[in-house]
Parts: structure tokens; sequence; C-alpha cells
């Protein structure tokens, strides 16, 4: 299950640069917030955390910075919580959404090893 997730992570961050490209930045800041959801709930299942919501998403990511030291994680899912922000309100730009995704894929790389 947990692989699953994972994979799902890489693969909406390859649709979030699709969409970015194809102009639709609503779209593509969604793709992003799914990609850091979906690398969250890999990791909560390998830890045994619950991930049924956001709020649990949430206490995930500073759980983890908290643990290792590194409030950058706490930091970039927040820049993922504003993409998914911006797919109701659309009120980011081209170089804010691909700064977001550019965020969204460093918390990515960071958590595949616990994933």
């Amino acid at each position: 299950m947990a692989e699953s997730y994972h994979e799902a992570s890489l693969h909406l961050l390859e649709q979030a640069d699709t969409e970015l490209i194809a102009g639709d930045f609503r779209q593509a800041a969604e793709k992003a917030w799914g990609a850091a959801a979906q690398i969250t709930k890999a990791v909560c299942i390998k830890r045994g955390w619950s991930h049924q919501s956001h709020a649990a998403l949430r206490r995930a990511n500073k759980r983890l910075a908290d643990e290792l030291g590194d409030n950058e994680i706490r930091l970039l899912f927040t820049a993922a919580q504003n993409l998914h922000r911006n797919f109701y309100e659309d009120f980011y730009n081209e170089a804010e959404v691909s700064v977001g995704i550019r965020d969204v894929q460093q918390l990515v790389e960071k958590l595949r090893p616990l994933a």
C-alpha cells in the first residue's frame, strides 16, 4: 500500500509539470498538492500513523520535522497546502505555481527514503 502512494506521488509530480507547461496553473498546483499528500501517506503507513485527513497529514509532517530536526519539511508541506488552496481560489500565477512545485519536489525527495 505504501508503495502505491509512493508511486502516485511521483506520477502526480510529472502531471504537475505537464499542467504547468500547458498553462493550467490551477491543475498544476493541485497535482503538486496531491504528490505531497501521497508521499506523506506512504510515510504514515510505514510508521503506523493516521493519514485519513488533511489535519493528519499536517501533523505527520510536523512530527517528521521535529523527529528529524528538519524544519524545512514543515515549510515545504505548508507550500504544498498553499498550492491546494490555489485550486479553490486560483490566485497564483505561473511563477508562484512553479516555485510551489519545486518545493513539493524537495519535500518528496526528503520523504522518499522514509516511505
